[in-house]
């Protein structure tokens, strides 16, 4: 398995492409992005649980209910959320995107990003479609990437290469997320493509089975997005043989698909709304998985803690704090904690007390980019991985004055 360029593209026959049509106002950056596969997909998607849900959402689930798709239409600078003619919007989108590719609406995953609760018209988009569609291209990615950035400060676009029963198979997908990140489901826009062959049902499993270990594990600021998506379309152009069922073949595809998400996950973490840390929590010994991922979270979304990371403050009682209020069961007085990042590993808590360390090394440790908090509970063979980044000047600034 090898983490390879290319994004959505790098599967076999998958085009992209991202245009400005006039949604957004800064004409330099693109606001509309369009996936299409050469041949019919099988799909899946995952999905936000607030309660309040975006258009699109509603749309996409519709559309791909037969689990089935070839496309995605996403746009960015506004969310189609609240709005009375949402349906009608997504709907609209489908057939502008339909009419350029010779598709049907139905074969299109539809999204939006951005404000909520703010009027959106079609036409900007139905007149920047021929275009973009003109434009798809099999290196078209990156401009798709960027088409669906808000306040993103980096496009997240990854691919990986595997085998499945010695045909080689890609993966790839392309990200937006920020702020409004917090786990419970997705907690962004996400559209995964692959040219491996894999049933609706399996490819379901794939990746309701994932989600929980790999974008339910961010945090960037306790807020649930209301559009959050993740979407995966499988073409079969590898030639592999369908996966119809669990065994090597699905274990590998599911193994490479978590390449994938982690990935993802770290890059929307580390791109956090003002974020110049990125937080890794790592849990081990713990009674079972679950307690680790419950203890993980709680720790990436101190906020008390996430100050402490931006300022460099080794104030580990923050850590012990967040563990402690973690809604699991667990001996507090056998836990260790260390603090660790590229310059080293600072041991600061031994059975849930405090022990020496060295302040000057601290800020060593702390001064890097990406920081580890390391949690061993040494009470079972449980683990897990939750990330996050600091909370900083930055973030509210960005939230202060969001819709302008």
């Amino acid at each position: 398995m090898q983490m390879i360029e290319g994004g959505v593209c790098a599967p076999k026959g998958f085009r992209a492409a991202g245009i400005h049509c006039g949604i957004r106002p800064n004409t330099t950056k693109n606001d509309l992005a369009l996936i299409v596969s050469d041949v019919p997909c099988t799909a899946a998607g995952v999905y936000t649980k607030n309660k309040v849900k975006g258009a699109p959402i509603l749309q996409t689930k519709a559309n791909i209910a037969n689990g089935t798709a070839q496309g995605v239409i996403c746009n960015s600078g506004n969310a189609n959320t609240c709005n009375a003619d949402g349906m009608e919007i997504a709907q609209k989108m489908c057939e502008i995107a339909a009419k350029s590719t010779g598709l049907q609406p139905e074969d299109f995953i539809v999204g939006s990003t951005g404000v909520i609760g703010q009027p959106l018209s079609t036409e900007p988009m139905a007149k920047a479609m021929p275009q973009l569609a003109q434009s798809l291209s099999y290196t078209g990615s990156d401009e798709a990437a960027k088409a669906i950035m808000t306040t993103d400060t980096v496009k997240k676009e990854y691919a990986v290469a595997f085998e499945l029963d010695g045909v080689p198979c890609k993966m790839g997908a392309i990200a937006k997320g920020s702020g409004m990140i917090h786990p419970n489901m997705a907690t962004m826009l996400c559209f995964i493509t692959t040219d491996a062959a894999i049933s609706p049902e399996m490819l379901q499993k794939a990746l309701s089975e994932d989600v929980p270990h790999s974008f339910n594990m961010v945090s960037v600021d306790r807020d649930t997005s209301t559009n959050d998506t993740v979407t995966i379309m499988a073409n079969g152009m590898a030639g592999n043989k369908i996966i119809s069922r669990d065994g090597t073949a699905y274990r590998t595809f599911a193994a490479a698909l978590h390449v994938l998400t982690v990935a993802l996950s770290r890059g929307i973490a580390k791109d956090g709304e003002g974020a110049s840390k990125l937080m890794e929590c790592k849990v081990t010994g713990a009674p079972d998985q679950e307690t680790a991922r419950v203890v993980a979270k709680s720790v990436i979304t101190s906020n008390l803690f996430k100050c402490a990371v931006f300022g460099e403050d080794a104030n580990w009682g923050r850590v012990l704090c967040a563990i402690g209020y973690a809604e699991a069961e667990f001996d507090i007085t056998k836990v260790d904690v260390a603090l660790a990042s590229a310059k080293g590993t600072l041991p600061v808590c031994k059975g849930g007390s405090g022990i020496e360390f060295s302040e000057e090394f601290a800020k060593v440790v702390l001064g890097e980019d990406e920081i580890q908090i390391l949690v061993e509970l040494n009470q079972g063979a449980g683990e897990a991985v939750a990330w996050g980044c600091d909370l900083t000047y930055d973030y509210v600034k960005i939230n202060g004055d969001y819709r302008s």
